[in-house]
């Protein structure tokens, strides 16, 4: 199932393990332009802080960077319910909010494992109403 923003990228698959914080992953400047793989198999329901929140310094509270920087997100599951005394929004309003396209449903943990055995891959991440145009999407991969 498709959240978070309508359209179609193109990136470099990556993984992250980690059990908790999506938001500080999703917004670290390692992964800029990468699709993002969560293995955790249920992310979203702890939702999203508000990320106008800045320290004194004017460093983002609780984000590693002013914005999300990956390109995709795959995720298992996605919570449709999410709850934390900070919560501003959910994760699928800010995947929308910030025009970044997220995906669950996936086997998460066996992508990851495709990764490890086969090294870096390419890949497309279509999120759509309307239906998903193939050709479009091997002429973005191979460009």
């Amino acid at each position: 199932m498709g959240f978070g923003y309508s359209s179609t990228d193109v990136g470099e698959i990556v993984f992250n393990t980690g059990m908790v914080g999506y938001t500080e992953t999703l917004t670290d400047p390692s992964y800029s332009g990468q699709i993002l793989t969560l293995t955790y198999p249920l992310v979203g329901n702890y939702g999203v802080p508000n990320p106008e929140s800045k320290d004194e310094d004017g460093i983002p509270t609780y984000f590693e960077s002013g914005k999300i920087q990956v390109r995709g997100l795959v995720i298992h599951e996605l919570s449709l319910v999410a709850s934390h005394w900070n919560i501003s929004m959910t994760l699928d309003e800010w995947l929308y909010n910030e025009k970044i396209p997220g995906i669950s449903g996936i086997d998460t943990r066996a992508l990851t494992k495709k990764l490890r055995e086969k090294g870096v891959m390419m890949g497309a991440l279509a999120v759509s109403d309307k239906e998903i145009d193939e050709e479009e999407i091997k002429k973005k991969l191979s460009s």
